[in-house]
């Protein structure tokens, strides 16, 4: 229940800040006060700003309908992504969970799905599989933040432990 009244403080919170626009100041201090832990996007086309990455390490993740770090950062996004994985000869694509650091498309992965690009498909008919693909991985990757099943690599890399063997 915590979660569903977080997620309304959060909704009308950023509802009368985008009304009037809002700083970076601002919005932390609200995230602060709603005690929110984790950022989720979906697919968000903006970078964010500096400040807020800092605030929430390991905490921010977003999701891209590459497999990163191809066809990835500014200018890459919707149908265009699609485009440039079947125009380039590309065997496979996917959708990528990644955490959000302080540029486009370059925070570490945290998980990837990977989709068959056919010998015929138009950008539309490959960005339905992977849009599938994205609904499922991105609640797995989700799922696994919340349980605190992400384990660090000492090389920086994310990988998520198993719910079934946790030391897998």
């Amino acid at each position: 229940m915590r979660g569903v009244m977080a997620y309304r403080s959060l909704c009308s919170l950023s509802r009368s800040l985008l009304q009037r626009g809002v700083s970076t100041d601002e919005l932390l201090n609200g995230l602060r006060e709603l005690r929110v832990d984790f950022i989720l996007l979906a697919g968000y086309l903006k970078l964010i700003p500096v400040e807020l990455v800092q605030a929430y390490p390991k905490s921010i993740l977003n999701i891209h309908p590459s497999l990163l770090p191809a066809f990835g950062g500014k200018g890459y996004y919707g149908l265009k992504v699609h485009k440039a994985v079947i125009a380039s000869g590309a065997r496979y694509s996917g959708p990528t969970v990644h955490f959000v650091d302080e540029h486009y498309d370059t925070g570490r992965t945290l998980a990837q799905r990977v989709v068959p690009v056919q010998a015929n498909d138009t950008p539309e008919q490959l960005a339905t599989r992977v849009l599938h693909e994205e609904h499922q991985v991105y609640v797995e990757a989700v799922t696994a933040l919340c349980e605190d099943r992400i384990v660090w690599r000492e090389d920086g890399i994310p990988l998520i432990r198993s719910q079934t063997n946790p030391d897998e």
